[in-house]
Parts: C-alpha cells; structure tokens; sequence
C-alpha cells in the first residue's frame, strides 16, 4: 500500500472517532415533546386521528380555495392527479386510473396524507376540521359516504373504501 493511501485510510478511520468524542456539534438533543409534534401517524383502523370533523359541503368551499388549482375542479384532475373517477380499471384491461375512490384502501389513509402533504406547496397548513372537511368531499363525489354525513374520528374508519379488499393489511379489522 502506497503511504498517500495508507494516510487516507488512517485519517478516514481515525476521523469518526475525534468528532463523535466531544459530538458532532450540529442540532440539539430531541425532547419527547419534539417527538410528539412529529408522531401524526393514523393506523387504518383509526388509531391516531385528531379530534375536529368536517362536512362534504364545506370540504367543498375549502377545495376551491385551496385544492383546486392543482386537481381541478370536483377534483377530476388539473395540474396534478384526478381525485376522483377510475372505478371499474383496476380489474379490465387497459390503463388503470389510481384515484381515491378506485384504489386507495383506507379512507383514514387519505385523511393522513392531506394532513401531511397538502395543500402544495403549504403541507400541514389546513386545520383538523379542514382535513376531515376535504376528506368528506372527495369521498363524496366518488360516491363512497353520503352528502350530509360528517367525517371524524369516529365516523372515518369505518367507512369503507372500493378497493379495501385489493390489499392485505397487517392491521386486523376490528370487530
């Protein structure tokens, strides 16, 4: 071994072990408080979700404002994926269209992922009751809930997506 490589190995070797002695010296410790802020997981079956509610009807004023620009209106697809619509391709031949309302397996599922990534470029800006509110809207206009019903933490796990079946989850159902 050449002494430049036997440098370089030593230098690369001996150099974790000065730094993690006295820390890096980047960040601060993490705080069970900080944890908390960042622990938002929802299991499919519920576990998790924050108390508030929302309506269709008024996930439909919210989505105008805030949603549609990159779905489009009644979420039929703009800028960004169609929401709704897709039913019926995941079985026939031909392109299978993911949405909602043909794919997703849990609507506790959508809820989590507007609560974490939506709107764009704005993630985590919409309230509780304006999650669940969006989340009541695009469930209608699939037709999986009904117009008047009200989505939140008792309601949303227990309805019951289209193609829920097309997975195998490792949560069990409850009962």
């Amino acid at each position: 071994m050449s002494m430049r490589r036997l440098l370089v190995v030593a230098a690369l070797t001996l150099a974790p072990s000065a730094v993690l002695a006295d820390g890096p010296g980047l960040g601060q410790p993490v705080t069970e408080a900080d944890l908390v802020l960042w622990d938002i997981s929802i299991a499919p079956d519920g576990r998790g979700l924050p108390s508030g509610s929302g309506t269709s009807a008024e996930g439909a004023a919210i989505f105008a404002t805030k949603c549609a620009g990159c779905h489009g209106a009644e979420a039929k697809g703009g800028a960004n994926a169609a929401l709704v619509g897709g039913q019926g391709t995941l079985a026939g031949p031909g392109e299978a269209n993911k949405t909602v309302g043909s794919y997703w397996p849990y609507a506790t599922t959508v809820f989590d992922y507007i609560r974490r990534a939506m709107p764009w470029p704005q993630p985590k800006t919409l309230s509780n009751d304006e999650v669940y509110a969006v989340t009541a809207y695009i469930l209608k206009l699939n037709g999986i809930i009904g117009e008047n019903d009200t989505m939140n933490a008792e309601t949303l796990p227990s309805v019951k997506m289209p193609n829920r079946d097309g997975f195998i989850s490792r949560y069990p159902e409850k009962h």
